[in-house]
């Protein structure tokens, strides 16, 4: 017995030695602070192209699930509720509005970031300016928690 509970010992301690040494890992895979202000940097574009491309689903998939838009009238709170409170821009053929980021800035953490850009109507003219906070939720996965921009109408 005085062996199996040595063996036992041993077995908890290289356990525990693997799940600090795996969540290390993890925390270099996220890359430098410019590799995580570009992921940052594209995901935002990607997270606009959807606006342009008129893709609604695409567009809920870039919300976490508790995010929250503040706009006039109050926060939508929720990837629910967001997604049903920007579903008329989505209508019809064109895009009301267009946005791209110009600023981004990531957490020394690399678990937060800040990104900040023009909207712009369809004739290109700026009418206001959003921004946005994402979380990294999974690897290379950014969702939007925060967002506040400009009352473009409808």
């Amino acid at each position: 017995m005085h062996w199996r509970s040595k063996g036992t010992i041993l077995a908890v301690l290289g356990a525990l030695v693997a799940v600090v040494l795996a969540a290390c890992m993890a925390r270099g895979a996220r890359g430098t602070q410019d590799e995580l202000r570009q992921q940052v940097l594209e995901t935002e574009r990607a997270f606009a192209a959807t606006m342009k491309a008129r893709d609604f689903d695409a567009f809920g998939g870039f919300l976490s699930k508790e995010a929250v838009f503040m706009q006039p009238g109050g926060a939508k709170r929720g990837r629910d509720a967001v997604t049903q409170a920007w579903r008329g821009y989505f209508d019809g053929p064109d895009a009301p509005f267009a946005w791209a980021p110009d600023e981004v800035e990531v957490l020394d953490s690399g678990t937060l970031a800040y990104s900040s850009g023009p909207v712009t109507d369809p004739s290109g003219k700026q009418i206001g300016r959003f921004n946005s906070v994402w979380r990294l939720e999974g690897p290379g996965t950014w969702k939007i928690v925060f967002d506040r921009g400009c009352d473009c109408g409808r």
